[in-house]
């Protein structure tokens, strides 16, 4: 498992009877928990993953004889160099290199869905000349990822028609609630786990970052329809493999797709008790021998009421609002949280705006979950608040 954070990866893969092996940046204490080993990606304190620190852990690894291949996480999209010389040390169990490459080209991706009909905000390679239409437009990278690389186009803007640097891109402001569907697909088929709801909000300079999910929520049939629709067409026209999510926009019945992560989601940890099997064994099983899972029935609405603590999961991060560090007092209180995952040792040292940990709850609708989630954000805020 390779990613910036392999937590819910590892513990999946734990849970579906697998040994595991877990390179990423933080080594939070339930990422070791649930793996036999771990190494940084990254030199210590970086948020950035180092190609040549996860290469040399890989094949580490590779010396092993015993490994089944590594799997690319959150992040990974970003580093096609890395995924291309990975796979030579260690089987690629997901997406091809090159087809993630072509997934996170802004020109393929969108011409295709163009091509088919497909809604999309619209999107542009060259800045907005004028500054106040720059307002309505959106720089993103391609390469990025959990939001953190999204800023409003203004800061190009009087410049002429400024051409994006590679990989990078603009696009038009869209009104609609963040949403994704959590998928697994075998390069030619995908079968839709759940829709999710995601919390994107802002953080500093950045104004759109991931904060959390909440699913599965129900989504009425018209959107759905679209959803899986533009999933058939990029599962065969990007060779899609394994887990994956589909970002989008819902406003309304409208649909419009923004971006396809061609890896493990974050959202994956709400489907363990949805996959017959296992959703890490589903990726497994798609990546190596062309097998969609089995899905359990999803609960009927005359259960979701009486189920407790309810249908729905949601998982948030909480961000450090302070220069910190993890002293053995601190780190020991946020283990015995029962909703506290992605738990930082002991030592950890801390910016502000760093991730912290995240939290998790249960309810029967949205609302319900969220509102638990924010409490428990809350909770943990005032805990730290209190700490010497």
């Amino acid at each position: 498992m390779v990613a910036l954070s392999a937590r819910a990866m590892a513990q999946a893969a734990a849970q579906d009877g697998y040994a595991v092996l877990a390179i990423d940046l933080f080594g939070d204490t339930d990422t070791r928990r649930a793996s036999q080993q771990w190494w940084p990606a990254g030199p210590a304190g970086s948020l950035r993953m180092s190609p040549d620190h996860v290469l040399a852990a890989l094949r580490q690894v590779a010396q092993r004889g015993d490994v089944l291949g590594w799997v690319p996480g959150g992040g990974c999209e970003g580093l096609p160099a890395l995924l291309a010389e990975a796979s030579t040390v260690l089987p690629l169990l997901g997406t091809a290199p090159q087809a993630v490459q072509r997934v996170r080209n802004p020109e393929a991706f969108f011409a295709c869905l163009d091509a088919h009909g497909i809604a999309h905000p619209p999107v542009r390679s060259s800045a907005p000349v004028d500054a106040a239409e720059s307002a309505d437009w959106l720089f993103k990278d391609a390469y990025g990822s959990g939001g953190w690389h999204i800023q409003s186009a203004a800061s190009f803007a009087g410049v002429g028609a400024k051409a994006a640097p590679p990989h990078h891109y603009f696009q038009r402001r869209a009104s609609g609630v963040p949403m994704s569907a959590t998928f697994c697909a075998n390069g030619q088929q995908a079968v839709v786990l759940g829709f999710n709801q995601l919390i994107v909000r802002p953080l500093g300079l950045r104004p759109f970052v991931y904060s959390g999910v909440v699913g599965p929520v129900p989504l009425a049939a018209a959107p759905a329809r679209a959803v899986q629709r533009a999933l058939q067409l990029l599962t065969t026209e990007m060779a899609l493999r394994g887990l994956g999510s589909l970002d989008f926009l819902l406003d309304g019945d409208a649909v419009l797709v923004l971006e396809v992560n061609p890896r493990p989601p974050a959202s994956m940890a709400l489907y363990g008790q949805r996959v017959v099997g296992g959703v890490m064994a589903a990726h497994v099983n798609a990546c190596i021998r062309g097998l969609l899972p089995e899905l359990r029935p999803a609960p009927l609405p005359t259960q979701q009421a009486t189920q407790s603590p309810g249908h729905l999961q949601g998982t948030e991060i909480v961000f450090s609002p302070q220069n910190l560090r993890i002293d053995a007092a601190l780190a020991h209180t946020l283990q015995t949280r029962p909703d506290c995952h992605d738990l930082p040792p002991a030592g950890t040292q801390l910016q502000r705006g760093d991730p912290l940990c995240s939290v998790s709850a249960h309810g029967n609708n949205i609302n319900e979950v969220l509102t638990r989630l924010s409490t428990a954000r809350g909770i943990l805020l005032t805990d730290l608040e209190r700490t010497p």
